[in-house]
């Protein structure tokens, strides 16, 4: 199966480059950079800027011709459209991604877009609707769902060690970074919601199960940007079990899980960004006493893109990843409600 990807981004070299080498699967063919129009579209800017940032976009470009080999695709409507590749790893500004995951469905590419699968539930959908009708995989990369720590914190859970649950507590926050990332751009589908919260409200239905609902929702926002800067929420299910979520990106790093039980509490640190190698613990406190449990390292991004393998080579797969991403969006675009967006 022949892989190309859409931009040469931080986290496509860093992490995904990386775990690709080792999915026999997939091969990568090549990689795109944009052109004039797709990057700055109707402003005004003379040629020697863009001569400017079209070099500094196929020099990151060639750190992964060098390394993985492949070719230069020159434009994203290039490599999304070409004959040459079955699948296309989508790792743009998030609200980039309609546009080009709906053109690589469309000319029947398989396709793993980087979270948030895009920026509206009614784009998802329209998503999920090509790619059903196309017959072809569309899978958004919460790659954290698929690390062996999650079902080894759900095993204490299960086993009784500390009780009944009471409440779940996920926390997901980082510092402030540098101006011009993308995360505080609202034209780029910034927003701490988006970014960080997205992670916390999937973790939450994974814990709380289908009946999970949200009740309360909060955005905040700080004067010097124009994007959500740090948010809460708090789901409950049928049976009462209550998750409270927080995340931002102007805060101190965390990346913890909560779980209070009747006999006990579990925390855990790097929850939702274990890298591969990585070996988590989860703290069991009962009374005064604390326990520490070493947890199974992993590689999560790999794991990920195995599944969005099956998802290509398996129908009920592909049918079940539909409707994950489709209830996903559905509950941030509730969340924008529940928080007074306009």
């Amino acid at each position: 199966m022949k892989l190309g990807v859409i931009c040469p981004s931080e986290i496509a070299i860093r992490r995904f480059m990386p775990a690709l080498q080792q999915c026999e699967e997939l091969e990568f063919v090549g990689i795109g950079v944009f052109t004039k129009e797709e990057r700055f579209g109707i402003r005004v800017i003379s040629d020697e800027a863009f001569q400017t940032a079209v070099q500094q976009e196929k020099n990151k470009a060639q750190v992964f011709i060098d390394k993985y080999g492949g070719k230069l695709y020159n434009g994203y409507e290039d490599i999304a459209t070409s004959s040459d590749i079955d699948a296309l790893y989508i790792p743009l500004p998030p609200a980039l991604h309609f546009k080009w995951a709906k053109l690589a469905l469309e000319h029947g590419k398989h396709v793993l877009v980087e979270k948030p699968s895009t920026t509206s539930a009614d784009d998802t959908k329209k998503l999920v609707q090509i790619a059903s009708e196309q017959g072809v995989a569309l899978h958004e990369n919460y790659m954290f769902t698929f690390h062996a720590q999650l079902d080894a914190i759900n095993k204490i859970i299960e086993s009784g060690k500390i009780g009944d649950i009471r409440l779940y507590r996920i926390s997901f926050g980082f510092p402030r970074r540098t101006a011009n990332d993308f995360r505080y751009s609202k034209a780029l589908g910034g927003g701490s919601l988006i970014d960080a919260g997205g992670y916390t409200i999937r973790y939450a239905t994974m814990l709380l199960g289908p009946t999970a609902e949200l009740k309360h929702a909060q955005s905040n926002y700080l004067d010097e940007f124009e994007v959500d800067m740090y948010g809460s929420a708090t789901f409950v299910n049928a049976e009462g079990v209550t998750a409270q979520i927080a995340f931002g990106m102007d805060n101190n790093y965390k990346c913890e899980l909560e779980a209070w039980g009747s006999k006990g509490c579990l925390t855990t640190g790097r929850v939702l960004t274990a890298p591969a190698g990585f070996v988590p613990t989860a703290t069991i406190r009962k009374g005064n006493e604390d326990i520490v449990v070493e947890l199974p390292s992993d590689d999560a991004f790999l794991k990920s893109i195995k599944h969005f393998v099956d998802c290509i080579n398996n129908e009920d797969a592909r049918k079940e990843r539909y409707r994950i991403i489709t209830k996903q969006a559905e509950l941030v675009d509730e969340f924008k409600k529940l928080a007074g967006w306009e």
